[in-house]
Formats: structure tokens, sequence, C-alpha cells
């Protein structure tokens, strides 16, 4: 959808925007937008990496459940 917009239509939006809101509010409706995405982006980021370090905290839950498996095996059959 935002791929065919271009530059004359970025403008467009820029003009409209500044006739909306005024020159006073559009720097902070900005700033508030750059924001917005810097915590999306943090958001995503912690995500990804939660995910990935889920798994590699299961795999090593996994291991020393099976450790623990494996030395009770060992002692009972001793």
């Amino acid at each position: 959808m935002l791929q065919n917009i271009g530059i004359p239509g970025l403008i467009l939006i820029l003009v409209i925007a500044l006739i909306i809101f005024g020159p006073s509010k559009l720097p902070e409706i900005g700033r508030a937008f750059g924001n917005t995405l810097k915590e999306f982006k943090k958001a995503t980021r912690d995500l990804v990496n939660g995910a990935e370090e889920s798994d590699e905290t299961k795999n090593v839950k996994e291991k020393t459940h099976l450790k623990a498996v494996e030395t009770t095996e060992s002692k009972t059959v001793n």
C-alpha cells in the first residue's frame, strides 16, 4: 500500500499535515511518531530475542533432565 506513494505523494501528505496541525505541532507529532517506531522496533527485537533464548533455555532444560534420568537409571541398575 505505501510502496506506491512516491515523492509527490509524500509532499502532498506533508502539506496537508501542515495545514491541519500547523507548524508548531508538526515537530511534536514527528517526535511522537519516531518514539513510537523506536519502541515498536525494540519490542519486536525483544520478542525475537526472547524466542531464541526460550529455545536455548528449553534445550538446556531438556539436557539437564536427560542427565538426571541417566544418573537415576545408572544408580538403579547398579
